[in-house]
């Protein structure tokens, strides 16, 4: 569900919430989301300066609090899907265009379509998110042509299972878009999909469109100037932006900006290092460009069977990380990774490390001077298919993981919770953990976890007279000796197949949450006394 500010909008929860009405927990300032007199209906009020992109929202009550789900607040005009919109000859007419379209695919065999007017010449960007708001749909977006000729088709965009489609007009007149799709896990049906939580998001535009950066990344604290490709860009020429400077994200390494003059916000990876461009001839080992420690690389693999080699600037011992990002960006390449000495001997090799890019972690030993080689599976040639090569000294790093994403407990009880510590890259330190935000009344010890140690348990008591409560907490590790502290995180993505079908969700809007839920019950009444 997309909102905008400065908006109220009334709005279907979907789901069943018994009993009515429950109260709304929403992440972050500037949202109100309030239950109406009829069951399953929500007001929600979005504050002019709300800022814009996804947050969180939990629906509880006394028993406990939903799962989290997905709100975003979008600067682009809304519009709302109006049923019935399942013929192509009778679509519902989008004007406020770009925007966003909240729909759904209400039942089996839904297909919605929309209308859109275009000139001659113009290009037409649409996109669905569905997949990464966990909604059960792989969906499928189509265009048809004025004559009703189908011009376009796509069901994925190459990173997710959500279609994306650019399609520039070939006459003036109505185009119109559909949306459909099949159920996701895919079961033994075939047929169009439906049903309460089908829902999606549909972009639509006809403006300037950023697929990606040339660099695909800036340094990070570094302001950088980029060349922007995609569809509708000004200019003759190159177009070229400005992006302010990017502070950390975490393990992500992506960061959103929005340039002036382009419609949508555009992803960038953040490094450690400065971004370069791959300069041709690189295959030879006598023809490889320098790469500093640290430092990453924006290329691509052309001509067909293109190698491109790269001297590392490392000293004996530098434990290093390499990673290549492709086709986790999107792009249709299935690049693989390797190390090799000046004489061409293979000294270290990785495919699929990180979904279906490679990467490499690797200690460098003896003298001799040593190469980054990238090179694509399938042998195909494609300038427009890039891939950024980042190589940095590994750090002493930890991240907490928490077992769910909620708790509950009775008063007069004690809750025990194991959090895992992953430590890296020689990350030895003791560390302390505690949790934030209980409730008054409830106890709880700081938990001391020793060098090397891989988890801490930790005891929240609450007492008999303690009073109900449901809020967000946190779960802090704070190590000795001065680093960083960090915030137990709980994963909402996951992957798998059965039988070699797709199941779980790799990629969301926000993969991970780090205000867990408490609920506390009051404790039972004890039995009545026997009459005498």
């Amino acid at each position: 569900m997309s909102v905008a500010p400065g908006a109220t909008n009334i709005v279907q929860a979907i789901g069943s919430i018994s009993p009515w009405p429950p109260k709304i927990w929403v992440e972050g300032a500037g949202v109100d989301i309030q239950p109406q007199t009829n069951a399953g209906m929500l007001r929600v009020v979005v504050a002019p300066n709300a800022i814009v992109g996804p947050r969180f929202v939990r629906v509880f009550n006394d028993e406990g609090a939903s799962g989290p789900r997905f709100l975003a607040v979008a600067r682009e005009p809304l519009t709302a899907e109006v049923e019935p919109n399942d013929e192509f000859k009778k679509p519902q007419q989008i004007t406020a265009l770009p925007g966003w379209v909240n729909g759904r695919l209400d039942k089996g065999g839904d297909v919605d379509s929309y209308s859109v007017s275009l000139q001659r010449g113009e290009t037409l960007i649409a996109k669905v998110e569905s997949y990464v708001l966990a909604s059960p749909v792989d969906a499928v977006l189509r265009v048809l042509d004025p004559s009703h000729v189908q011009v376009a088709l796509n069901h994925d965009d190459g990173e997710t299972f959500d279609p994306f489609v650019a399609w520039t007009a070939r006459q003036d007149g109505e185009h119109v878009v559909q949306v459909f799709g099949f159920v996701y896990p895919a079961g033994s049906d075939v047929r169009f999909t439906g049903g309460n939580s089908s829902v999606y998001r549909l972009w639509l535009s006809k403006g300037p469109y950023a697929r990606h950066t040339v660099p695909l990344g800036v340094q990070k604290g570094r302001e950088a100037d980029l060349e922007c490709i995609g569809w509708n860009l000004p200019g003759p020429g190159p177009h070229r932006v400005h992006c302010p400077a990017q502070a950390g994200v975490g393990a992500t390494g992506l960061a959103w900006f929005q340039p002036p003059g382009i419609e949508n916000l555009v992803r960038v990876c953040v490094g450690a290092g400065p971004e370069l461009v791959e300069r041709e001839p690189n295959n030879r080992v006598s023809d490889a460009g320098e790469l500093p420690i640290p430092s990453s690389v924006t290329g691509s693999l052309s001509p067909a069977n293109d190698e491109d080699r790269f001297q590392l600037l490392a000293k004996p011992g530098d434990h290093l990380l390499l990673r290549v990002r492709s086709a986790s960006l999107g792009f249709n390449l299935d690049p693989w990774l390797k190390i090799e000495d000046k004489e061409g001997r293979e000294l270290a090799r990785n495919d699929d490390s990180v979904g279906s890019d490679p990467a490499l972690d690797w200690t460098v030993s003896g003298t001799n001077v040593i190469y980054s080689v990238v090179g694509n599976l399938v042998h195909r040639s494609d300038p427009r298919q890039l891939y950024r090569l980042s190589v940095e000294r590994a750090e002493p790093s930890l991240e907490m993981i928490a077992p769910a994403h909620s708790f509950t407990m009775k008063a007069g009880e004690t809750n025990e919770v194991k959090v895992t510590l992953k430590r890296s890259h020689g990350f030895n330190a003791k560390v302390t953990v505690t949790t934030e935000g209980l409730p008054s009344g409830v106890s709880t010890a700081a938990v001391e976890v020793p060098e090397q140690g891989a988890e801490a348990k930790l005891s929240w008591i609450a007492p008999t007279g303690a009073v109900r409560f449901n809020g967000p907490i946190r779960i802090r590790a704070s190590p000795l000796g001065g680093a960083s502290s960090v915030v137990a995180r709980f994963p909402l993505v996951s992957s798998g197949s059965d039988n070699g079908v797709p199941n779980g969700f790799g990629k969301l809007l926000i993969d991970s949450i780090d205000q867990l839920w408490l609920t506390i019950t009051p404790a039972p009444a004890p039995p009545a006394a026997p009459k005498k």
